[in-house]
């Protein structure tokens, strides 16, 4: 699926004339007033007079001049107008496009869902798809807000990388999955510190077990093994405080964190090896001495 200026640039090769009447037929539905939004060309003239290409061309014409929410009505209109043709097909996925650079998600989504609904089997589907994906993806927030709408940008990148592996979209999908992934877990430890913060060290275990157990591949896991560094020492357990820093001292000994639970935990005479049975001693066991029955 070719997009940017690969999508416009027959039009804007030769149609800056579409303000004249140079442009011929289409060239009038720049002329006065009027426009898809009701229906109508300028000086009353119906949207029916034109052809399912020339509507088309001249929505690409309003992405060219970074009107999308204009353009996304001359696509609409083609679908409208043309149903069968292959212009609505090409108008259905340029909706989807217009109603993204225009922010608008929703529609976005919707236009890009119909895509895959209809052409499944499409060149195209693996952008609609992408598309879809990206609805959610480009609103997710801080970290501080919540974050469903990062679990359904997980899902959405997660259906372009399996169902289409070999698509130029899988590598890009790829990459937003992660920093999304990454982005929830920064969530964890956002609310982690804040009951640490507060001395809720149970709450606080909760939320950076979280971290370690399900989000370990992320950037956050020697952070959260620090913490539960702190947190387990505050609690009096020794056992799972030495054998989280057994943990991190193994996979992460260049990090700050590392440093600091050592000092941490030389400082009360307590040394960085496994100790226990607890779940942290069951990752030890197969993370670090690879046994995993």
């Amino acid at each position: 699926m070719a997009t940017g200026a690969s999508m416009k640039s027959a039009v804007a090769a030769g149609c800056l004339a579409l303000t004249l009447a140079g442009c011929g037929a289409l060239g009038n539905l720049n002329i006065g007033g009027g426009g898809a939004a009701d229906g109508l060309g300028p000086g009353g003239q119906p949207l029916e007079n034109f052809t399912a290409e020339q509507i088309f061309e001249r929505g690409e014409f309003e992405l060219d001049r970074n009107r999308p929410d204009d353009a996304a009505t001359y696509f609409a209109e083609v679908e409208r107008l043309y149903p069968y043709s292959d212009f609505a097909k090409r108008a259905l996925i340029m909706q989807a496009f217009a109603f993204h650079q225009d922010r608008d998600y929703e529609n976005s989504r919707s236009a890009a869902q119909r895509y895959i609904d209809f052409y499944p089997l499409d060149d195209d589907a693996a952008y609609a798809q992408y598309l879809l994906a990206l609805s959610y993806y480009d609103q997710i927030e801080e970290v501080g807000r919540d974050q469903g709408l990062t679990f359904q940008a997980l899902q959405s990148l997660r259906t372009v990388i399996e169902r289409y592996p070999e698509s130029e979209y899988a590598r890009s999908s790829i990459l937003k999955f992660d920093l999304a992934f990454d982005h929830l877990a920064g969530k964890e430890m956002e609310i982690g510190r804040y009951y640490l913060k507060r001395q809720h060290y149970a709450a606080a275990v909760n939320r950076f077990r979280v971290v370690v157990e399900d989000f370990q591949t992320t950037t956050h896991t020697p952070e959260a093994l620090h913490r539960l560094v702190e947190a387990y020492l505050s609690l009096g357990l020794t056992n799972e405080a030495q054998t989280a820093g057994a943990i991190l001292g193994y996979n992460y000994r260049s990090t700050e964190w590392y440093e600091d639970s050592f000092a941490l935990l030389t400082g009360q005479g307590l040394e960085m090896r496994a100790r226990g049975d607890s779940w942290l001693a069951q990752i030890y066991r197969q993370t670090v001495k690879g046994e995993w029955l």
